[in-house]
């Protein structure tokens, strides 16, 4: 049996827009297994917000307003992690409403890209549970680059 962890994935999501205004939906996500949530907003899109890991808890990430470059990169070792591993880069917006599935065994962190952007977090732990569960890592322990704008 593989016991790696799953990869992160995106539940896709849609928008709704008749005379009487829009609905932003992700109607592919289910709440079963969510305890909590939060919401972040920076003070500056120059912020970056990593690494925080889980072995056991899972996060589900929701831009509601503005965008953010997303990272998660699996945890191989909880104290020293593999600096070589590539984490896995999702440009989230508002604009086109879609949940990342950041699954248990993952780090995860984020940069906004444009003021005003807000982060909604759902987690599948408690925050007693979290306490027990969390792992903490320099947001350029995987590089820099992680953090940077890719020009095109």
């Amino acid at each position: 049996m593989d016991s790696s962890p799953k990869a992160p994935s995106l539940i896709p999501g849609g928008f709704a827009v008749d005379d009487r205004g829009q609905v932003s939906f992700v109607n592919g996500f289910a709440f079963n297994a969510v305890q909590r949530f939060y919401l972040v907003e920076n003070f500056s899109t120059q912020v970056v917000r990593a690494f925080h890991g889980h072995l056991q808890e899972e996060k589900f990430v929701l831009v509601v307003a503005g965008s953010a470059i997303v990272a998660a990169v699996p945890i191989d070792d909880p104290i020293r992690p593999n600096r070589q591993i590539k984490p896995d880069r999702f440009v989230l917006s508002a604009r086109q409403p879609q949940i990342l599935h950041v699954p248990a065994g993952y780090a995860n962190g984020f940069r906004p890209l444009e003021p005003g952007t807000k982060i909604l977090f759902f987690s599948t732990a408690t925050l007693e549970q979290a306490k027990s569960d969390d792992f903490r890592f320099p947001h350029d322990y995987w590089g820099p680059s992680v953090w940077e704008v890719e020009p095109r």
